[in-house]
């Protein structure tokens, strides 16, 4: 992961995506350690987390994370989800959060010189083409570490650097000292990433840093 000199950086996280991709490497974030190891290497102006809420729900499970996030350095953007019956009469849930993500990204793209996606979703290789169109350096943190990769392959090659999530483990992993002993130099074998039942995948309480 490569910055240069003094860059105003803006994180944008894709919350379902990134907590999707987490648990598809067999660990979880912490937070307060992801905050520190972008403030370490680069200007971090802000760090927008995205993520949409049951809120007509009496408990929303992700709601003790929204709130410590919102405590603990995060910019929260949220927005209440969806429930409809598709064509087959299943109950669905939509929560997705492309829109919001993309218009403050073109909004806030002028007062940074590099902006981090923190999503697999191919559908933002648009907005990363248009940031670069503006003179902007764009990274994406996903991972390809899984079969099928997280990633879409299309946005991965827009992108002026991928960092992959597993790269990232040992840096920003809630608890080092329970993560498995590996080789220097190796890999854990491919994980199978998980295959939502929704456009949603939350974490519990439990996720919390």
């Amino acid at each position: 992961m490569h910055f240069y000199g003094n860059e105003r950086v803006i994180l944008f996280i894709d919350g379902a995506n990134l907590y999707a991709t987490a648990k598809a490497l067999g660990f979880d974030i912490d937070y307060k350690r992801l905050l520190s190891l972008f403030r370490g290497k680069c200007h971090l102006v802000r760090a927008l987390y995205y993520t949409a809420l049951a809120e007509d729900q009496e408990y929303s499970s992700i709601r003790p994370l929204v709130d410590w996030l919102d405590y603990n350095g995060y910019s929260m953007v949220t927005k209440p989800t969806k429930e409809f019956t598709d064509a087959m009469g299943r109950r669905k849930i939509k929560g997705n959060m492309d829109i919001e993500l993309t218009v403050d990204a073109m909004r806030l793209a002028d007062t940074v010189d590099h902006i981090v996606l923190f999503t697999g979703d191919g559908d933002f290789r648009a907005l990363a083409a248009a940031l670069q169109l503006k003179g902007r350096r764009v990274s994406v943190v996903s991972t390809l570490q899984t079969q099928p990769p997280m990633v879409a392959d299309e946005l991965r090659r827009q992108a002026d650097q991928f960092v992959d999530l597993a790269d990232l483990e040992e840096q920003i992993c809630r608890d080092p000292a329970t993560r498995p002993v590996r080789e220097p130099g190796t890999r854990p074998a491919p994980r199978r990433a998980p295959v939502p039942s929704s456009q949603l995948d939350y974490p519990d309480e439990d996720e919390r840093s």
